[in-house]
């Protein structure tokens, strides 16, 4: 199969006009037209999705927007947060393809160089990173990870905060100059609109991780290529009814990111 049907899971709940940045990230990634790319907000959920607190409300409302995916007629799933939330949980109960931005971009670098950094907005996000590094076993090829103090915000993105690309691009050069990476990777989707600025100022690799996970996914589709449902096994018993429930009623609560 050389195209298909995406869907697109942004884990925090948000009006079309701030869906419509987010989908900026795909004519950024250089596409052909024969891959259709579907982004769907989740209806509640953590408002930055930055600790152990607010991580399993993300992970239940990831897998409730994704749960139909293969009913509602899509061929493969990325999740738009390099918290790679909610990925696991959906692998374990769909056959199609599920792609996180974090384990992605992570396991690029390490194909394109030895040694990778991660440039970031907000030092809040570095536990997620290390999670994520920690469960794939590549601490040794992890640089760093540098921040640039600065609050993100998950739904205008970097519409306005063109001033911090200088201070991203500096940061990436530490990474290299005085931490030891080859590689640099966004530390987030949100700031897909910096990629443009730095890729062509920096002597190394740059990865975005939104768009190369379209990449991978259009590579799958071209490999006929899926998860290992060895390696993500199902649940004995779903309960999808109560998940689906449980997310409608944290709804009333949902905050804006």
């Amino acid at each position: 199969m050389e195209n298909g049907k995406v869907l697109v899971i942004v884990p925090f709940p948000m009006e079309e006009e701030h869906l419509a940045l987010r989908r900026e990230q795909h004519a950024s990634g250089g596409l052909g037209v024969r891959i259709e790319f579907d982004y769907r907000p989740v209806k509640t959920g953590g408002r930055n999705l930055i600790s152990p607190y607010e991580w399993p409300i993300g992970e239940t409302a990831v897998l409730e927007t994704g749960l139909s995916a293969t009913e509602d007629g899509y061929d493969a799933v990325c999740v738009d947060t390099t918290g790679d939330t909610g990925v696991a949980a959906l692998r374990s109960v769909l056959d199609i393809p599920v792609i996180g931005a974090a384990r992605t971009s992570f396991l690029m670098a390490m194909l394109l160089g030895d040694k990778f950094s991660i440039i970031a907005m907000w030092d809040r996000w570095n536990d997620a990173y290390r999670r994520t590094v920690d469960e794939l076993g590549i601490g040794h090829k992890f640089a760093s990870v540098r921040d640039i103090g600065a609050t993100p915000d998950n739904r205008s993105l970097m519409a306005g905060k063109e001033d911090a690309f200088p201070e991203l691009e500096e940061a990436a050069r530490l990474c290299v100059e005085e931490d030891g990476a080859d590689v640099i990777c966004l530390g987030s989707t949100t700031m897909h609109k910096a990629h443009e600025y730095l890729k062509d100022r920096l002597e190394v690799p740059l990865i975005d991780p939104g768009p190369l996970t379209y990449r991978i996914v259009q590579a799958l589709f071209g490999l006929g290529l899926s998860h290992s449902r060895q390696a993500y096994r199902g649940p004995v018993t779903r309960v999808d009814d109560m998940i689906v429930a449980m997310v409608a009623n944290g709804a009333a609560f949902a905050t804006e990111p």
